[in-house]
This record gives structure tokens, C-alpha cells and sequence, in this order.
């Protein structure tokens, strides 16, 4: 009896710049818009270096005298500007003075100082809350922790670095805000969209000397070259490193 014969099948060879392209299609950082490449030491430090000569000199744009104006004007800067915050600080400040005054002010005049902000029903409450715990939990002081200045109402990592960092000079974290987001995802340096990852990624790979500065030079950069709808990359000096798919050029 003739035994069956069997014929070998060739596995399809796929070109090699589609199957090149295959994968990098499944690939999570195609699908967020970075290579897997863009956080090595090199690329980060010349990121780094950019920054560093356009930006030598950034800082906090919130004005305030001391760490506790800092906390309250982070607070009020939730979707709001730093113009139109400093703004209403300016007369916010000469009105209440320190944390105790904040503390036990009648929150319906504390709502209409804010309201150009705002959210400013929930904004009083944070800062009346802070200001009491403050009072009341530590000494009049702002906290020198992170641990400690979360226990504080309506404070999370953006303002505790914020202060920690400008006011104390303190590098607990990355400050990650609306550009910093936009920012660190342009350039592949994280892939997320929550802040708390990105600040993690941050974390991960810019030594710990450079949180403080970066902070603000990357929020600079948002305001002044990599605006969210259209980017001035003409004038980047980060654009041969950048491979963001909404290049101006």
C-alpha cells in the first residue's frame, strides 16, 4: 500500500523593512509615539544640555515671599495661569498675611479674592484646609517632607515638588504639569499619559541634581517654544532630537 506523501510548505519570507515595520506597529512605544531608544544616557544628556543653554537660568514664575505664599499660589494655579494667579496674590497677600490668617478668614471672602482663578469654591477650601493643618499640625510651618505636606488638604505631588523644590530646594520629585506632560511625551521620555508615571519615568532617567531645574525649564519651553497646538520647532534647539509626529517642520 503506497504510503501518503506530504509536501513541505515554505513559511512566506516577509520582506525585511515590512517585517521591520510589523513589529514596530505592536510595539508599545510605536503606539505611544516613541522609539526605544529615546531615553538612553546619551540622548537624555544631550535633552538635558539643551535645555541647560536655553534655559540657564529658570525658575518659579509664581510669585512669593516665603513657602507658605508658595503653597497657596500653587493651589490657586490649578487651570489657571501664573499671570493671572500673581495677579490676584498681589492683593490676596497683602489682605492675609500668614497661615493663621488663611485659617480662620471667612471662607466667602476667600472665595471672591480667588474666583478669577477658578474652581475657586474648591480652591478656598483647600487653602483654608491647608492653612489650618498647618496651624494647627505643624507649628505654622510648611512641611519639609513630602510624607508630610500630602497630609495638608488639597495638596498632591505637583504642589508638594513645586514647593519642596522652589522653596526649600529639595528634590523629592519632578514637578509634572500640563507642559511637562506634553513636553517629556514629544520628546519619547515617557510614554504615559497619568503624572504620576510620567514623573516616575522622569525620575528614572535624569539624575537626581537636575529634577529642581528641569522642572522649570521644561515648563518654560511649553510656554515659550513647544506650545500644545502649534509647536514653534523652527526655533527648538531640541528639534533634531525630537521625533514628535506634530513637528512644524
Amino acid at each position: 500500500m503506497a504510503m501518503p506523501t506530504h509536501r513541505k510548505t515554505k513559511k512566506r519570507q516577509i520582506p525585511a523593512g515590512k517585517r521591520g515595520a510589523a513589529h514596530s506597529a505592536k510595539s508599545p512605544a510605536a503606539k505611544a509615539g516613541t522609539r526605544a531608544d529615546d531615553a538612553n544616557p546619551r540622548r537624555v544628556a544631550a535633552i538635558l544640555a539643551g535645555l541647560d543653554a536655553a534655559y540657564p537660568a529658570a525658575s518659579c514664575e509664581l510669585r512669593h515671599d516665603n513657602p507658605f505664599q508658595l503653597l497657596i499660589a500653587t493651589i490657586l494655579s490649578a487651570q489657571c495661569t501664573d499671570v493671572r494667579v500673581n495677579a490676584v496674590t498681589k492683593t490676596l497677600f497683602a489682605k492675609y498675611r500668614t497661615p493663621k490668617d488663611f485659617a480662620y478668614a471667612s471662607p466667602a471672602e476667600i472665595e471672591q479674592e480667588v474666583r478669577p482663578t477658578g474652581f475657586f469654591r474648591n480652591k478656598t477650601k483647600s487653602i483654608i484646609g491647608a492653612s489650618k493643618a498647618i496651624v494647627e499640625k505643624f507649628g505654622g510651618q510648611v512641611p519639609r517632607t513630602m510624607e508630610e505636606i500630602l497630609t495638608l488638604p488639597g495638596v498632591a505631588r505637583k504642589t508638594g515638588n513645586v514647593v519642596l523644590g522652589t522653596a526649600y530646594g529639595i528634590a523629592s520629585g519632578v514637578v509634572v504639569d500640563t507642559h511637562v506632560i506634553r513636553i517629556s511625551r514629544r520628546l519619547g521620555l515617557s510614554k504615559h499619559e497619568d503624572p504620576k508615571k510620567i514623573e516616575q519615568d522622569l525620575m528614572g532617567i535624569i539624575p537626581r541634581e537636575k529634577w529642581i531645574l528641569l522642572s522649570h525649564q521644561i515648563i518654560w519651553h511649553g510656554r515659550r517654544v513647544c506650545y500644545a497646538r502649534k509647536p514653534n520647532c523652527r526655533d527648538c534647539n531640541l528639534e533634531s532630537l525630537c521625533h514628535a509626529k506634530d513637528k512644524t517642520v
